[in-house]
């Protein structure tokens, strides 16, 4: 189908195009103007576009689709982590850890902060005791050191680090947070544990550790970064200022090669300062720029599993800190959620709302069906994050209440975090993890997200692998696979990662599909997705990344 007999600047042609039209799911070629698509469909149809200064591209038979959307990740940490911060393997031990720290300090300045994770959140018993702090504190001298764990809730500090952020034996742990303490001494362990992570964090601010232009850099590294992989559209999970300047400073120098989609935090995250709230809110018109959109808020409604700072109806394995029947514990009451959520439709802004256990879940979906009984119906997406322990007579309630099921972190297969969730919970439990597609059979509208950096790696591919099989995509737990019965087709998932991430957006309109008058963003891949053993799917390479009709990523070779 042709919009336009004027020539078009960019024409791929002798492709297999998904377009993610219903209408019309494969196309030959396409054609574009002004960054925006003026034409798709057979290679004849798309012919009167050429012109005398139209670039051809012949795809020789190559498969394009639309670009990925993330509808989860940290934008600005996975930047700082890939460019400035110390890289902790997964599982590895306290031992391995020093090491780390102490190759860092060698190259650090004097006395200068070193950052870095992550840590697995598995082993928070063998760091939170006096013996491991000693082992850090031998490594890293007189520089403060500052590590966060694999679920970016909870950090661990050296000594010095804990003298710069005025944590004593007498400090009080602030509500919904714990500072760790030897379990035979009672010492200080610099284990800081959910809301208690912000006294580190904001030691770090105080040190002017990360400067203006260093969030920059940081964002853009990560942008490229997430190019390389195809993703076109994301949703940036907590935004605080900074990051709001540096994405709104990168679209202003022509330089943010994405849709970015803020979502800005009600109350004080885990680990993070600034403004949050009302007063957050009061400024996001001042960041609004051609690309960056803050129409989101974020509810964090409980922790995480691993740590037990989830919110299940049924008790964690007893321990000797939380002893019998813990259960995990919201951050706010169903009342104070319905007005935060009643405000924010109020200022057109949608809600994601962060529920790593069952029981938050369930609170989520009551408090948005109470704003439903008097607000009405809304064209605005609500989302819970990390849709992934979810009571089955829950399950239907997403698609009854036009919810959506924000699908991250990439660990629908067997990993190290799953194995954490069997310490806390009990293995028959902690298996009933991701019900992906229970979700889809009830009409959930569910989307893809990565939850970089608390998955080191952003990748794609690898997430929407393990939706279709279940399994491992880097071989490890071989021969495992996670719940089976809940993996989905490769249609579905390609949808979830890409128009289905777009609704939940609000970029529906623009992006998330190869259709006339929308964005022209795009990838190339090296093979044809749907003619490729499923256990292979992680291995495509995005030779090609167009967005707005412009290459923002060339593979190698391409």
């Amino acid at each position: 189908m042709v919009s336009a007999v004027s020539p078009a600047d960019l024409v791929l042609t002798n492709g297999r195009i998904y377009t993610m039209d219903r209408a019309r799911n494969w196309a030959s070629a396409v054609a574009i103007r002004g960054g925006r698509i003026v034409a798709v469909g057979g290679d004849a149809e798309i012919k009167p576009l050429i012109g005398p200064r139209t670039e051809v591209r012949d795809l020789a038979g190559r498969m394009v689709m639309p670009g990925i959307v993330d509808v989860h990740n940290h934008i600005i940490s996975g930047g700082r982590a890939d460019l400035y911060e110390t890289r902790l393997p997964p599982g590895i031990g306290v031992a391995e850890i020093a090491g780390r720290v102490a190759a860092s300090a060698r190259n650090a300045p004097p006395r200068g902060w070193i950052v870095g994770g992550r840590w697995e959140t598995g082993q928070l018993g063998l760091l939170n005791t006096a013996e491991a702090l000693a082992a850090l504190d031998a490594a890293s001298g007189d520089h403060p050191v500052l590590l966060r764990d694999d679920s970016g809730h909870n950090r661990w500090l050296n000594s010095a680090g804990l003298r710069l952020a005025g944590i004593t034996a007498e400090t009080v742990p602030p509500d919904n947070g714990e500072i760790g303490r030897d379990a035979m001494t009672g010492a200080l362990t610099g284990v800081l544990i959910e809301t208690a992570s912000a006294l580190g964090e904001a030691a770090l601010v105080e040190a002017g550790h990360y400067t203006a232009q260093m969030d920059r850099d940081a964002v853009r590294r990560a942008v490229a970064i997430l190019n390389g992989f195809g993703v076109t559209s994301f949703l940036d999970a907590a935004t605080m200022q900074p990051t709001l300047a540096a994405l709104k400073g990168l679209d202003d120098r022509g330089e943010l090669s994405a849709w970015a989609v803020a979502s800005l935090p009600v109350s004080y995250p885990a680990a993070m300062i600034g403004p949050v709230g009302d007063a957050l809110f009061a400024m996001r018109e001042d960041y609004r720029s051609t690309h960056v959109r803050p129409d989101c808020a974020k509810i964090f409604l409980d922790g995480v599993p691993g740590a037990k700072t989830a919110a299940f109806h049924e008790a964690y394995v007893t321990d000797a800190l939380h002893g019998c029947c813990f259960r995990g514990m919201t951050m706010f009451t169903v009342p104070d959620l319905v007005r935060w959520i009643g405000k924010c439709e109020k200022q057109n802004i949608a809600v994601k709302i962060h529920c790593a256990g069952d029981a938050a879940v369930t609170q989520a979906l009551d408090a948005i069906e109470v704003v439903r009984s008097f607000n009405g119906p809304t064209s605005l997406m609500h989302h819970v994050a990390h849709a992934s322990y979810i009571l089955p007579a829950d399950i239907p309630r997403f698609a009854a209440l036009g919810v959506a099921a924000d699908l991250s972190p990439i660990i629908w297969y067997p990993t190290l975090f799953l194995e954490g969730h069997k310490a806390a919970m009990g293995e028959e439990r902690a298996t009933r993890f991701w019900p992906n597609r229970s979700l889809h059979e009830t009409g959930a509208l569910m989307a893809g997200g990565s939850d970089w950096p608390v998955v080191s790696n952003p990748d794609p591919w690898t997430g929407i692998e393990g939706m279709v099989t279940r399994r491992n995509p880097s071989g490890a737990f071989p021969g495992v696979a996670l719940w089976p019965e809940q993996a989905l087709d490769l249609a579905t998932v390609l949808e979830i990662y890409t128009i289905n991430g777009a609704r939940v957006l609000g970029l529906e309109q623009v992006t998330g599909s190869i259709e006339i008058g929308k964005s022209a963003d795009m990838i190339i891949l090296d093979r044809n997705v749907f003619e490729m053993p499923a256990d292979e799917i992680a291995d495509v390479k995005v030779l090609a990344t167009l967005f707005e009709g412009r290459a923002v990523h060339t593979h190698a070779g391409a």
